[in-house]
């Protein structure tokens, strides 16, 4: 390809974007592998449970339905090879799309050695992330025809066991695991695109430069797909697309089919599909992960279900003042936690907070210790942005000076806290709340404290 000149002070640093890419890579591969063996294990276990209880009704069925379960396979690997599978994964914006633009990237490195300064040094790097990459494209389809297997053996039983009343619960096992494994593999493919900081940085960087975006138009699966990898691909375009129907023409032959022309049957046309639009709306709000018809459950499906642990987790933080006088906070509330989605609407959690002690007044500031706490929280949709919200809480209300002073037992007080809270989005990464708070146990402590409780917090 020739030398590509980059200052290494514009912030491509080609060691860690490679190890960016690789850690990437392998965490995705080794998912999907193991997703993979785990919804065939489960998908033979229960087709052998299946056959072993329908060989007691008839023996003979059993037979045809499970003997040959895995032949489709075949048919399946020879509909993957084709060149309309490329298109749509090159045109959804998923990993397909990501992947492709990821393994062009590491194909122009490869021919780039100004890019990468001392080539010695990355070379290695750059063959093994390459190397993975090129592996994990052959191992998602993989998983593609392990997907596309299971829905279609699914449709299979449950036309050929539909008539057993006895099969009824297995059908809808083998359903729950085709969905669920299709919802994973969205999972981690929503992961695996999410481009990091420093990833984000080189690939800025990189479209910058003009032999990059030649060599991605050449490369990439549109490019290979309609042949545009010549010199002149943007003067082929147009010969390329040649015989294909303009949007004129499609409408003329919708008209002769439906006989006649005219205002009128346009407008029939426009309200056929707007009805169907709609109905495909009211679907995708019911279930809008969903991007095949053929996925479509006949269960209500757990949304967290295929969320991993760590992406369940929550961290938020809250603040509350209380005023010595009308105008300065004698005491400040700061509070850290973590909490637990285990539901779309619903989440548990647990914090600790810290009370800060500010003085008097302006004229007398002076930080101390005023107290720390423990707490617990739940939280649930009610309508909208606003939620219901409500905890226990344990706190040391006196002033310390060393942390002996805290395993004073009688000091310590309970809180029973139930509110009303309302979420509001700051941006993509942070949201804010407020809470307003009625403590039902206010009446047995001391010192005593405020009823009401007014909290502004932050999650991210």
């Amino acid at each position: 390809m020739g030398q590509v000149n980059l200052p290494a002070h514009a912030g491509f640093y080609p060691s860690k974007f490679l190890h960016l890419v690789s850690a990437k890579v392998e965490r995705y591969e080794r998912q999907v592998v193991s997703r993979s063996g785990k919804a065939l294990g489960r998908m033979m276990r229960l087709e052998q449970k299946m056959a072993a209880k329908l060989m007691k009704v008839d023996s003979v069925s059993a037979r045809n339905i499970f003997s040959n379960s895995l032949d489709s396979m075949q048919n399946l690997q020879a509909k993957l090879k084709g060149k309309t599978q490329a298109l749509t994964r090159a045109l959804n914006g998923n990993s397909g799309g990501y992947l492709d633009t990821l393994a062009n990237t590491l194909g122009f490195l490869k021919g780039a050695d100004g890019l990468l300064g001392a080539v010695g040094k990355h070379k290695d790097k750059l063959g093994k992330s390459f190397d993975q990459v090129k592996s994990l494209q052959d191992k998602l389809q993989q998983a593609t025809q392990v997907r596309n297997y299971i829905r279609e053996r699914r449709n299979q039983l449950k036309f050929q066991l539909g008539q057993y009343a006895s099969m009824t619960k297995d059908l809808q096992k083998i359903n729950k695991e085709a969905y669920y494994y299709a919802q994973q593999l969205k999972e981690y493919q929503a992961v695996f695109s999410d481009r990091k900081k420093a990833e984000a940085k080189a690939m800025e960087l990189l479209q910058k430069l003009p032999a990059y975006k030649d060599f991605m138009s050449r490369n990439s699966q549109i490019a290979r797909l309609f042949n545009l990898s010549g010199a002149n691909s943007a003067a082929n375009v147009e010969e390329q697309l040649a015989g294909l129907q303009t949007r004129s023409q499609v409408e003329q032959l919708i008209q002769q089919r439906l006989g006649g022309g005219g205002p009128n049957t346009s407008q029939a046309i426009r309200q056929q599909m707007d009805a169907a639009r709609s109905q495909m709306d009211e679907l995708k709000k019911n279930f809008p992960d969903l991007d095949n018809a053929a996925e479509m459950p006949d269960f209500k499906p757990k949304e967290m279900k295929t969320k991993s642990f760590l992406s369940r987790l929550e961290f938020g933080a809250n603040v509350q003042f209380q005023r010595s006088n009308q105008f300065f906070p004698s005491t400040g509330d700061f509070a850290g936690q973590v909490g637990y989605r285990f539901s779309k609407n619903g989440i548990i959690g647990f914090g600790a907070a810290y009370k800060l002690g500010m003085g008097t007044g302006f004229n007398n500031i002076r930080f101390s210790h005023q107290g720390i706490g423990a707490r617990s929280f739940a939280d649930y949709k009610l309508k909208g942005t606003f939620f219901v919200n409500g905890g226990f809480e344990y706190n040391y209300n006196a002033a310390f000076s060393n942390p002996g002073q805290l395993s004073n037992a009688k000091v310590w007080t309970r809180s029973a806290l139930l509110g009303i809270a309302k979420k509001y989005k700051i941006n993509n990464k942070l949201k804010g709340n407020m809470t307003l708070l009625y403590d039902f146990l206010h009446n047995s402590q001391v010192p005593r404290t405020d009823p009401v409780k007014f909290r502004v917090g932050y999650n991210f």
